[in-house]
């Protein structure tokens, strides 16, 4: 029998703000994190604007050695599992340590570090690179600081499946807990892609949008104006945990998490099939032990690009039927923008928020909605529903796809 696992700790860096309330409270309220770039001069760029994470401060989660030694994707890393920590009442003891993992999604890793490396490689030469180029470039750094700042000694590992990679994590921290090789598991997503090159990369593939002068509504998932995702930087980190280990020490419980599915399109590199997220679904209705019809909502991937959400909107409709038009179904990113490798992190925890109070954010900027895109999508407004069951989709590049099930927890 499968050890039961639960949700007792969230921590958000995003761009709507720094922490949980600040986060929870922008996205029920239906506001934009989408602003022009601020980091660098976006000019000479055809996309000119992003989700930054613009009042985070590295000082308050680590000390000034370690921010000048770590790329934002570690800094980001590291202050949501703060946050989560804090938020779950957990305290990592030597005791505990043994039994406590980490799994940190990151599609890039270090881009930032990167780039910037590059540039003084070609200006100063190959013996200015600093020795801390390389752990600050590969994307399994994330959780090996993590693990170290929070004396975390169990299964430590990273997941690197694109816009996947957050939701990978918490699936596979999701078994490690049920198999007994943990009790609790630090699991989410980071990434800091804000830096020209992503952007210029995405936009020779006509990826992002360019809707340059007006940031706030860019990002316009399942409406028929949109024209591409916004990419965004920051962390979601959840707490796992074994279900009587919670109890036994008290812990608040956001919801349970049920179930995960996972499947490949075989497809192609960028473009979706409808055959690899319905069989994802599906196989996490299955693992879950879910019928269709226990659903409530389902927070979509809806990237606000064009194939994305068609295909989505044609998968729920294959998996559910009749039941996909009195399910809600909302995008998150038309908020937070892109995390990439972090948007199943945070879209998890916003699903387990979700649960927790009630309350299913919206889809903002639903303007025109596409014609083919004709499900309840919780048009501008936030609703209140008090729901049982609801599912979080995350889909990659390389045809990669995760769904996790999550239950409010009632006993």
């Amino acid at each position: 029998m499968k050890r039961r696992v639960v949700v007792t700790g969230i921590g958000l860096v995003t761009p709507l703000g720094t922490g949980n309330k600040k986060t929870w409270e922008a996205l029920c309220e239906g506001c934009s994190g989408i602003r022009r770039i601020q980091k660098f001069d976006p000019s000479p760029l055809k996309t000119q604007i992003a989700g930054e994470v613009l009042d985070f401060n590295s000082a308050t989660f680590m000390d000034s050695k370690d921010v000048r030694r770590s790329d934002p994707f570690i800094q980001f890393a590291v202050a949501a599992t703060k946050l989560a920590l804090d938020d779950a009442g957990l305290e990592i003891t030597d005791e505990l340590s043994p039994n406590i993992g980490t799994i940190v999604g990151s599609g890039i890793g270090g881009m930032e570090t990167y780039f910037n490396t590059v540039l003084v490689f070609e200006e100063r030469g190959p013996n200015r690179v600093s020795p801390f180029f390389v752990p600050n470039i590969i994307a399994n750094m994330a959780a090996g600081y993590v693990s170290i700042f929070f004396n975390a000694k169990g299964p430590n590992s990273c997941t690197t499946t694109a816009c996947a990679a957050g939701a990978h994590a918490i699936g596979y921290s999701l078994m490690a807990i049920q198999r007994g090789d943990a009790d609790a598991m630090i699991a989410g997503g980071t990434e800091a892609p804000v830096i020209p090159m992503a952007i210029a990369g995405f936009n020779v593939m006509r990826a992002i949008s360019t809707r340059n002068e007006d940031p706030e509504h860019a990002s316009r998932p399942f409406d028929r104006d949109r024209d591409g995702f916004i990419i965004s930087e920051g962390a979601g980190m959840l707490i796992l945990e074994e279900l009587e280990f919670a109890k036994k020490r008290g812990a608040r419980i956001y919801a349970e998490i049920l179930g995960c599915g996972m499947s490949s399109d075989a497809h192609h590199i960028t473009s979706p099939s409808l055959d690899g997220p319905v069989r994802c679904m599906k196989s996490a209705l299955r693992d879950a032990e879910l019928n269709p019809e226990d659903v409530y909502y389902i927070n979509a991937h809806g990237t606000s690009t064009p194939q994305n959400d068609i295909n989505e909107t044609r998968a729920i409709k294959e998996v559910f039927g009749k039941h996909a038009y009195k399910v809600p179904v909302s995008s998150t990113k038309s908020m937070t923008g892109h995390l990439l490798g972090a948007a199943g992190g945070i879209e998890a925890a916003f699903t387990s928020l979700a649960l927790y109070h009630g309350i299913l954010p919206p889809t903002i900027n639903l303007d025109n909605p596409e014609p083919e895109c004709d499900l309840d999508y919780i048009p501008h407004e936030a609703r209140g529903v008090p729901i049982k069951v609801a599912l979080s989709n995350s889909f990659g590049f390389g045809g990669t796809n995760v769904t996790l099930a999550f239950r409010r927890f009632d006993d």
